[in-house]
This record gives structure tokens, sequence and C-alpha cells, in this order.
């Protein structure tokens, strides 16, 4: 059972004054594919390397299954590391690199050969095999590296941001790989990104950091619905959802002369301040008459089946960009004005102080 889990497991560098990852609580299940996301510095990459071997854990204790592994050398973890900038030994072939791994292990080389032969096939490298790195395309070398992973058969992959230097269509592409490979082989997989798009379209459960602290662990469509405080609400989504800042009144939120629609489960809860969250999609134009949020559109942004507007306003607390999307085929031009409305259902609602969530 190649489950893994973190039990208050800290990471403090020497001479910081607060710790990079102060005691992470996370379990992952047997075959599970958990994404780590957050900003830059948020602690994800030092959680990862924890697991690998490759960051001191000053307290606290990582397990793999029932085995404890938090001062086990690398070596000994079974684990597989795929790095972001692909660590290929530039004089050796494919196949060498694949099997180097192995070769170090002083696996036979007919059962090294039978290895790499089945994991290239996986990967689609089997005519590359001969060839040198340098003869490759970035997607190719990224394969490469998880065919060296493969090849070792390990309880868990761990990898660190892999697809951050290929260009926008091939990662779309490779993370597509990747998820079906994951699925394919089933190994339990901890996988950092600071994409949360590439995050909600791989993970099996996405766990949102931030300042080496959990915000939320949950499934992609789970933080996108029920975000539990601010900065996930703000961090998962893309475009992002709109935040506009409002004040409770008699359970609706004023903003300036607008008064948002609320959903009854959250109106009781809310007091002076609050935060209204409310997803690009979840925005519905309406006539001038209907008493909408006015948008003056700024850009609108063509994407075929449906486009987005991006527009300012200048109504107090909207923030300085309202995203709406809207089928593509609607006729809505730079200059003018839309109204905006929404059902309160389609509504968060946070609490602007301690950015706590108050909807249901």
């Amino acid at each position: 059972m190649a489950t893994v889990t973190f039990e208050k497991a800290q990471r403090w560098y020497p001479g910081a004054d607060a710790p990079a990852v102060p005691g992470i609580d996370l379990e992952i299940g047997d075959g599970e594919f958990m994404v780590l996301v957050g900003p830059s510095g948020c602690g994800k990459s030092t959680t990862l390397r924890m697991l690998a071997g490759l960051e001191e854990v000053n307290e606290g204790k990582i397990f793999i299954g029932d085995r404890d592994i938090t001062h086990t050398p690398p070596k000994d973890r079974d684990i597989a590391m795929v790095f972001q900038n692909y660590a290929l030994y530039p004089h050796m072939s494919v196949a060498d690199n694949m099997a180097f791994a192995l070769k170090m292990a002083k696996v036979p080389e007919a059962e090294r050969k039978e290895r790499v032969k089945e994991a290239a096939a996986l990967l689609g490298l089997t005519e590359y095999l001969d060839r040198k790195p340098k003869a490759l395309s970035g997607g190719q070398r990224q394969r490469v590296a998880m065919g060296r992973a493969i090849v070792r058969s390990p309880q868990v992959f761990c990898m660190d941001e892999p697809l951050s230097n290929l260009d926008a269509k091939m990662r779309v592409q490779t993370r597509t790989d990747i998820a079906k490979l994951q699925a394919d082989l089933g190994v339990t997989t901890v996988y950092v990104t600071h994409d949360q798009v590439e995050a909600m379209t791989m993970g099996d459960r996405v766990a949102v950091m931030k300042d080496g602290y959990l915000q939320q662990v949950d499934s992609p469509l789970g933080l996108y619905d029920k975000p539990v405080n601010l900065f996930v609400a703000g961090f998962i989504g893309s475009p992002q959802m709109n935040l506009l800042e409002a004040r409770a009144e008699e359970g609706q939120a004023r903003i300036g002369e607008y008064l948002v629609p609320v959903d009854p489960a959250a109106s009781h809860r809310m007091r002076g301040n609050v935060t209204v969250g409310v997803r690009p999609e979840a925005w519905r134009v309406v006539g001038a008459e209907g008493g909408g949020l006015p948008v003056r559109v700024t850009v609108v942004e063509e994407l075929g089946a449906d486009a987005f507007v991006y527009g300012t306003s200048g109504v107090e607390g909207t923030p300085s960009n309202i995203i709406v999307r809207i089928s593509g085929r609607d006729q809505v031009r730079k200059g003018e004005t839309i109204h905006v409305t929404t059902d309160p259902a389609s509504v968060h609602v946070f609490d602007t102080d301690t950015g706590e969530r108050l909807s249901e």
C-alpha cells in the first residue's frame, strides 16, 4: 500500500526567521494523483522535497504506507523524482538515460532492456531510444525523464513542476499524457505546480497552499464550487472570481447603490464588511432597466464558443476589472456599457476581515 502521510512535517531553513513549512498534515491515498498548488514561495516544492528526502524534516514524520521514512536516505525510499529541468545525461542515449538507475541498482542487463522497451512503448519513445537528448524536443525530453522514473517501478512518483519549460500547446498535450499514464499505472503521485489550471485538470485532489500552510484540500470541483476562504476563491479559477467589497444590509450585500442578491443560508451570518464573489460565468447580462451592475467594457477576449468581457464599474467597492463570460455570438463591443446581475445561489460570501467563507 503506497499511501503517503505527512504528520506535522516541518522544514525550517537555518538562519530563517520562520519555517518554510510550519507543520503540514496531509494524507494521500493509494494510487491517488495529488497536486500541490500555490504561489511562489508557498512551501509546495519544499513539501515535495521533504517526501523525496532532498530536504531535512526538522519536526514531525512522513510515512509511505506503514513505513516511517522521515530520516530514510532518498535512495531507500522507493520514490522516483521527475524534475523541472529534465536532468538528463547529455552524453548518454535515451535508452541509457532511462536505464541508468537500474544499472546503478545492478539489475541484470536483459531485464533492464526489457523494462526500458516497455516504458518506451508506453511513452511513444521507441524510435528515439538511440538518440541523444539534444536531438529531442522539450516534450520528448520530458517523456524520457518520465520513462526513467517509470522503469524503476517506484511506490511513489514525485513531480516538481515538470511542464514549466514547455510551450503552451506542448504543456496541454503533455499534461494529458501524464494524467493518462498515471491512471494506467496506478502509482501514487505527488505533483507540484504553480499553475492552477494544470492542477484542476490533472489532480484527483488538489491541496492549495499559502505561506507553508494548507488552505484547502478537495477535488478540483470542490475547490471551484466551495472555496473555504478568500485566498482560495481568488486563486482557483481562470479567469479568477470577481471579488466585490460590500456592506451587509438586511440580509443583502450593498455595493454602492446596487444590492447583490444573497443566498438566505449566508444572509443570516453576514455582519459589517463582507466580500462577495461571483464567477465570470455566473453573471447574466440584463437591460439597463433591469437594475443590474453597470460595467463599461474595456476589452472583449474572443475565444470562439464564448468570450470574456473585461470592464470597469465605477461603483464603490468593485475591483479595477470585472470579468463577465458571455456567448461568443453575443454582440458586445469595447466602449459600451452593459448591465449584469446574478442569482443568489451563484454568490459566494466571505467575511472581509477574516477571509472566512460565510456561504453554506
